[in-house]
């Protein structure tokens, strides 16, 4: 028997596969996804559900993307800044430190250098409800973070005892989904208890000690924070010993039990469109189609300023579409490559660039992730993982952990700690609710926290 202890799990979970190939992973799709349950509302209509859970940090997002928004090197604002929007947006400045954790995890708002800006889902958040309901489900996935566990005193519950709790609320929402109606709060109780033994017995640690009974305090913990995000309803005063799951809550732990993705709309043409919307119409595609629609998009203005066009797109905050805009690079081929040298030197492009200019000399694709430095290679790693966080499946996301240059998880999480890419903590988070591991679950949670909070 192996141990679960992160320090020495390699990384392979699946046979190599190439840095390259790990490129498209983001695009992969499997056939059409079942139908959700009977009695689930439409995707409008969960969407509608979702903005209204997040509309203070919606208005707190298009706040800082117009106002001062700076949050500092650790992502916490500063006092003055969290006063300036209370009184803009009229919300007490707890309600806007809130929506902020809301916005930053959500991904609405994005730091760059210390400076706050609206990501790529908020620009889409009045018209996609795809991009609505992945947000909000990136809040549901960030629960513990969203509302961490503050113990009252210094006699709280043991902090891996708190983590042992996050790993076994998965199972009790699928309880709850499950039974499709109120559950006793006594039956969640015991539920708890035997999958914290169990994670216990599977570690081969002792069993929970400390003074009196903690898991009933954490139970209540779990069950306020998953209200507070939206996925149970509020406790009914006359049935106050039961919970039940809201709409979006049942919804999205049967997103999780089946591991499906809101597939994105098929293309039906799209030569007229902007690169952006075609290239998001191509994510749903297989290579071959994809590269038709590119050639067609391409043929119907000339090539300078299409390439222009398709870089200015990359240079968004939509990881998949900037994957996407060079794979549609590629199609053009040479007549792209002074575009696309000129932009080496900018951070963001500088990993997709490289590879491309390598690939368009006929370089082998795999030796040239070696003209990468190993930061800019984990950024890269990083960038699809969050594409794929937002466009792929699960088991996608796990897959894409072996890929990366490091040998160890410990060795992943401190290098993507320090890496400095505005979509770690989702990726992360993303990361501890699709892997398998409890343990490898419970150290990228750790990493999350570390830079939510500015620890890393």
């Amino acid at each position: 028997m192996t141990s679960r202890s992160p320090r020495d799990t390699p990384l392979r979970l699946v046979p190599r596969r190439p840095l390259t190939a790990a490129r498209r992973t983001a695009t992969t799709r499997r056939p059409r996804p079942p139908r959700p349950p009977e009695g689930t509302p439409p995707l409008p209509d969960l969407a509608r559900l979702a903005r209204a859970e997040l509309a203070a940090a919606v208005r707190l997002a298009r706040w800082a993307g117009t106002g001062p928004g700076t949050a500092g090197p650790t992502g916490i604002l500063p006092a003055d800044t969290v006063a300036a929007a209370a009184a803009d947006l009229d919300l007490t400045p707890g309600r806007i430190r809130t929506a902020w954790d809301r916005a930053r995890l959500s991904g609405l708002i994005e730091l760059h250098g210390g400076t706050a800006r609206p990501g790529w889902r908020l620009r889409a958040w009045d018209t996609d409800d795809t991009a609505v309901l992945r947000g909000w489900v990136a809040l549901f996935d960030a629960w513990s973070l969203a509302h961490p566990f503050l113990p009252g005193d210094r006699s709280g519950p043991d902090p891996a005892l708190v983590a042992e709790v996050v790993e076994a609320a998965p199972q009790l929402l699928s309880f709850l989904h499950l039974s499709n109606g109120p559950v006793p709060i006594d039956t969640l109780l015991d539920l708890l208890r035997q999958r914290v033994a169990e994670l216990r017995t599977e570690r081969h640690e002792p069993p929970a000690d400390g003074a009196g009974d903690p898991l009933p305090t954490l139970l209540d913990w779990t069950l306020e924070a998953a209200a507070r995000v939206g996925a149970l309803r509020p406790r009914d005063p006359q049935r106050p010993d039961e919970v039940t799951l809201t709409a979006l809550g049942s919804w999205a732990v049967w997103v999780k039990l089946e591991q499906i993705c809101v597939a994105a709309q098929g293309p039906a043409g799209h030569i007229e469109q902007s690169a952006a919307t075609m290239l998001r119409a191509c994510a749903g595609l297989s290579p071959g189609p994809a590269r038709a629609e590119y050639r067609a998009w391409l043929a119907a203005r000339p090539v300078a300023p299409a390439v222009a066009e398709l870089l200015e797109t990359a240079r968004g905050d939509d990881a998949l579409l900037r994957g996407l805009a060079f794979e549609a690079l590629r199609v053009v081929g040479d007549p792209a490559e002074p575009a696309v040298r000129a932009v080496v030197t900018e951070p963001v492009l500088r990993p997709y660039a490289v590879l491309w200019l390598a690939e368009l000399d006929g370089g082998d694709p795999d030796a040239a992730t070696g003209l990468l430095t190993r930061e800019e290679a984990t950024w890269l790693w990083v960038d699809t993982a969050a594409a794929v966080a937002d466009h792929g499946e699960d088991h996608l996301l796990v897959s894409h952990l072996e890929t990366a240059v490091q040998g160890s998880v410990p060795g992943l999480l401190e290098e993507v700690r320090d890496v400095g890419h505005p979509r770690t903590v989702q990726v992360l988070v993303a990361l501890a609710a699709a892997h398998p591991d409890p343990a490898l679950a419970k150290a990228m949670r750790k990493a999350a926290f570390q830079v939510h909070t500015g620890e890393a």
